[in-house]
Formats: structure tokens, C-alpha cells, sequence
């Protein structure tokens, strides 16, 4: 079953829409008769480590050889900023 709730109701009413989620509903949280999220139970078997770290690894693919996270260059042998 679809369940429809703004925002606010939402906020107020988390863990009961949880359960419903639980449940098997599907919940679409609107915000001034807008829908701007929804909810939905996971399927079954679905294993979202895998689905996470395969995700990652695809978005990896696009960031541009010899790209790194090191920001050593922002900071001194202190590691205070510089």
C-alpha cells in the first residue's frame, strides 16, 4: 500500500512509518504538496555492502589519474594549518 505524509507528520511519526515500511508500504513524504522522498522496504537478499561498495567503485572510474586525497600541502610538520 502507498501511504502519503508531508513532512511534518513524518518528523512526528518516524517509527510507525518504519514499521509500516517493515511492513511491505511504500511511504512518499511531500512537503507543500510536493513529493520530495520515499521509502520503501529492501528487497530480500539484497546485499547492500555489495550494492554500496559497487557504487563506489563505478564512481571511482571517473576521477582523473594521480587524483588523491593527501591535503598535506594545507598544513606544517605540526600538522597546524599553514
Amino acid at each position: 500500500m502507498k501511504i502519503l505524509v508531508e513532512t511534518a507528520e513524518a518528523i512526528e511519526r518516524f517509527e510507525e512509518l518504519i514499521e509500516l515500511v517493515e511492513r511491505g508500504d511504500d511511504i512518499v513524504v511531500f512537503r507543500d504538496g510536493t513529493p520530495i522522498a520515499e521509502m520503501k522496504p529492501v528487497p530480500k537478499g539484497t546485499e547492500l555492502w555489495d550494492e554500496l561498495w559497487a557504487t563506489m567503485d563505478a564512481e571511482r572510474a571517473n576521477v582523473p589519474v594521480g587524483t588523491t586525497s593527501d591535503h598535506d600541502d594545507l598544513y606544517d610538520e605540526h600538522g597546524l594549518p599553514r
